[in-house]
């Protein structure tokens, strides 16, 4: 991975600051003009990449506490202050051999005057606050005063900040004798006062851009080992940029598998355990697998698009898989290229809409096994389609550098079309914040992964927003959860899964703690809300699919009073898997409307309706200690800590009672 270094140097101390854009620590080095000229001081481990790094004036530095530099990270949502302190006794006097005269802030000369041949240095200032001279009021009349500027931080002890390692340079003096305060040795056990995260430091100037997410703390982790299925071989590694790798429904998961004829293997979620190390009963489908997926409102139904053009419909038995399976229900064909990916309608029943090389995105009827819309408009390869949460609109995004959104019984061309992101590596959408909005997640023109985010009313003015995250290869795939707004997103081959939270206004993106795994997974993808533990504050569950294994990991809320309900967190969820009305009734011009129950068990209370809990007083009243007493209690209160402070005499010998005395011989010369 390539990235360029954003050095910052400080010629008062030789300090070297080394940092990259979506670097996660900030080195610091001292220059020197002998061997070995370049030593590392300070290793900086930061909560959030960086985007960007700056120095501040030195006449800003707090110098009773011993700062000798202090570096600005620009994080995508905060800017915070890195400190570097040298441990010594702060606020009783100057040291001066930390700070020798630096640059100040009056030009020595005008541009014309370097023009004609002028070389006149600034003028050097003292950083000793006894003698630094005190700035001329220049300002105007009319100008507001200065606001307040916002005090460093000072090092409460004479160590490294958290999250960083730090060492002295092994060198001693600088080769140069005329400023031996500059060597290293006078800045020996340099500490960095690094400030990982917002949530750990009032100087985390967060606010900049917006508020914080109530998800910001959100915790992902594995689950138990006997809810994992082990043992599992010849798994496909090369499936499609478009397909998600696998797919699972509240009782099966479906993966494919690397052996001829494009097999798929079906596992209850039931019998959760170690693989039988014979071959698996499967899924035969005889071409390569583009992708495939299950039906929302029929768990046995198992839709699988194909290299050849068409899309097979499999329905698995109860119980699970007990032979190959090689006849499928049903064949659909109308495509006259490979398809992409395929995609169910989320309110009607039946309804499969799918796109594919010959550019066309088609909706098919899978109760009657034909085709019934094609949808035209697109230039070059559709990298995803996603259907509106009211089923009523289909957004598209394309290799061409557009999304588009189309209105599918009224139109075969679009209605909409705006610019998408302009690499062309991948892309995925979803729609979020109640359909009004549509997040992307593609690649900017630098190959970086970034989310981008569109109003659905006005596709044509571009993203209102955008979030980068790293650079990689992968495209990033998007599951939203429409109670929470969270969206969360991982690409294959990661370790790392990203975890936002949505909101209808300015910043929009809130990043949220992310989760990492010890090694890349394949594959991320997501059950039922039924499916959470809601006594546990889970709000979302997947399972995770890696070269050998498929393991269960929640999503967690933090949160102490978990005796309750939390009901700020769940709010009424849509049965999105039950269908509200039928292909042909869709087609006929009718819409669905989801019905939403409340997760809540009967054996919980809402922690809205909870009782406050009583505060408990830690300490005792001022009353006590401000109490006026009498002399012979002080005069008792001294006589019992003297006691105590001296023990039994007996018991406790001084020490000098143990030397031993000089023989009169040993005077004698």
């Amino acid at each position: 991975m390539t990235r360029t270094l954003m050095p910052l140097f400080d010629p008062d101390t030789g300090l070297l600051i080394v940092s990259a854009k979506g670097d996660s620590f900030i080195d610091c080095f001292e220059v020197s003009g002998s061997e070995p000229f370049l030593s590392q001081v300070s290793h900086c481990v930061t909560d959030a990449p960086t985007r960007g790094v700056a120095a501040v004036p030195k006449l800003v530095l707090d110098v009773s506490s011993c700062e000798v530099m202090r570096v600005l990270q620009l994080t995508d949502s905060s800017i915070v202050p890195v400190n570097y302190h040298v441990p010594r006794k702060s606020g009783q006097e100057f040291h001066a051999d930390l700070y020798p005269d630096t640059v100040g802030q009056t030009a020595a000369m005008s541009a014309e005057e370097w023009w004609k041949g002028g070389d006149k240095q600034v003028e050097r200032v003292s950083v000793d606050p006894a003698k630094r001279p005190k700035p001329k009021d220049t300002k105007p009349a009319n100008q507001m005063p200065a606001k307040k500027e916002v005090p460093s931080r000072k090092s409460k002890e004479e160590s490294p900040g958290p999250g960083c390692s730090t060492s002295s340079s092994p060198l001693s003096s600088l080769s140069s004798s005329a400023a031996p305060s500059r060597s290293p040795s006078s800045t020996s056990g340099l500490s960095s006062g690094c400030l990982p995260s917002p949530s750990q430091s009032a100087k985390a100037i967060s606010s900049l851009l917006g508020p914080s997410s109530k998800f910001r703390h959100l915790q992902g982790g594995v689950l138990h080992r006997d809810t994992h299925f082990t043992n599992l071989r010849g798994l496909n590694l090369t499936t499609p940029g478009e397909c998600d790798g696998f797919c699972a429904n509240r009782h099966r998961v479906a993966v494919p598998l690397a052996t001829a004829g494009g097999q798929i293997a079906v596992l209850e979620l039931s019998q959760a355990g170690k693989l039988a190390d014979t071959g698996l009963p499967t899924i035969q489908n005889s071409v390569n697998v583009a992708d495939f997926t299950w039906d929302p409102f029929e768990c046995h139904r198992l839709v699988v698009a194909g290299d050849d053009a068409k899309i097979r419909v499999w329905l698995v038995p109860n119980g699970g898989l007990t032979e190959v399976l090689t006849e499928p229900k049903a064949v659909l064909q109308g495509h006259t290229e490979k398809i992409y990916s395929i995609k169910f309608h989320p309110q009607a029943s039946g309804l499969l809409a799918s796109s594919s090389y010959d550019l066309t995105v088609r909706l098919w009827d899978l109760e009657s096994g034909r085709e019934v819309k094609v949808l035209r408009g697109h230039n070059d390869q559709i990298f995803g389609l996603a259907w509106s949460p009211d089923g009523k609109l289909l957004a598209t995004v394309c290799k061409d550098g557009k999304v588009r959104i189309y209105d599918p019984r009224k139109s075969a061309d679009p209605v909409q079309e705006g610019s998408g992101p302009e690499g062309q590596r991948g892309a995925r959408l979803v729609w979020v914040c109640d359909g009004r909005y549509l997040m992307v997640s593609g690649f900017d023109c630098r190959s970086e992964r970034t989310l981008y985010l569109y109003s659905t009313k006005s596709l044509s003015s571009g993203a209102i927003a955008s979030a980068p995250t790293d650079v990689s290869p992968s495209t990033l795939i998007p599951f939203y959860d429409p109670d929470t707004s969270v969206v969360i997103l991982t690409g294959k081959g990661d370790t790392r899964v990203y975890v936002f939270e949505i909101v209808p206004e300015a910043p929009y993106f809130l990043e949220c703690a992310s989760f990492n795994s010890s090694e890349p997974h394949k594959g991320l993808a997501f059950l039922p809300k039924t499916e959470c533990d809601v006594r546990d504050v889970e709000v979302a569950r997947g399972l995770r699919l890696s070269k050998t294994s498929i393991e269960p990991v929640a999503f967690k809320v933090p949160r102490i009073r978990k005796e309750f309900f939390q009901d700020d967190v769940y709010p009424e969820t849509a049965v999105w898997w039950e269908s509200s009305l039928t292909a042909s009734a869709w087609l006929a011009g009718s819409d669905g409307k989801y019905r939403h129950i409340s997760l809540k068990p009967k054996d919980m209370t809402p922690v809205s309706e909870a009782p406050k809990e009583v505060q408990v007083r830690k300490y005792l009243p001022s009353s006590h200690y401000l109490e006026e007493k009498t002399d012979e209690q002080k005069k008792d209160e001294l006589l019992s800590a003297m006691i105590g402070k001296l023990g039994n005499m007996e018991e406790n010998p001084l020490p000098q009672e143990s030397f031993q005395g000089v023989d009169e011989d040993e005077w004698d010369d």
